[in-house]
């Protein structure tokens, strides 16, 4: 690490413990300190891999108020590493405002590559991957029927997180906007023991989770109107 002042990205496991790259573990153990989302899961992964670091709570309640004191830290020559709970900060979690404030602000960031939910969801689909819309998480109420209505003539594959309480309403509402025997392909619990891909048309896909509790973090992939 040669710049003196300096942000790293550093995307985390999304499962497994072990899917973190040698050169994450070297930066996380080499920075002053730790942004983590949740100190407690982030502490859970440094105590997997032998390693003692001060972690500090930045998460997208007190982002806000954290990022000038972050920034300040970093022109006195602190090097900091941000991770999120899971997967590459900054998508669908806190990290954007950072990283945009400290680019504003002249400093250094560099993101290390990693670990995001969504590339292995979209491989695992079968579903046309050389041309995509990320949609992350959808508008829970504002927003959400406009929303819909224009990914409906979206001819890409689109790909969507949501929360296991919610996939089945959000598959109905996709089944009532893009038609029922679209297909798509539902992944949860990415590179864990109980990891599930299940493929089929929209009206298969809510038959299926409509029997079972759904658990784990959830990624839908949904071809694109042909």
């Amino acid at each position: 690490m040669n710049t003196p002042s300096q942000l790293y990205i550093v995307p985390t496991p999304i499962g497994n413990l072990e899917d973190i790259t040698l050169r994450a573990l070297k930066v996380l153990r080499e920075v002053d300190f730790i942004l983590a989302e949740d100190t407690r899961n982030t502490g859970f992964l440094l105590k997997h891999h032998g390693i003692e670091k001060k972690m500090i709570s930045h998460h997208l309640f007190n982002e806000h108020k954290t990022i000038q004191n972050i920034v300040a830290q970093l022109k006195n020559g602190a090097i900091i590493a941000l991770v999120s709970d899971a997967g590459t900060p900054a998508i669908s979690d806190p990290g954007y405002l950072l990283v945009r404030e400290c680019i504003k602000e002249g400093l250094k960031v560099e993101c290390l590559p990693g670990p995001t939910a969504f590339v292995p969801a979209l491989v695992n689909s079968g579903i046309a991957s050389d041309h995509f819309v990320f949609e992350g998480f959808l508008p829970h109420k504002k927003g959400r029927q406009t929303r819909l209505e224009k990914l409906a003539m979206e001819e890409k594959t689109m790909v969507f997180y949501e929360s296991p309480f919610r996939l089945v309403k959000t598959l109905t509402q996709f089944a009532g906007h893009f038609g029922e025997e679209r297909y798509g392909c539902v992944s949860r619990e990415l590179t864990k023991l109980y990891e599930e891909n299940v493929r089929g048309s929209l009206k298969e896909l809510i038959a299926h989770f409509e029997k079972k509790t759904v658990k784990g973090e959830i990624v839908i992939i949904i071809e694109g109107k042909k």
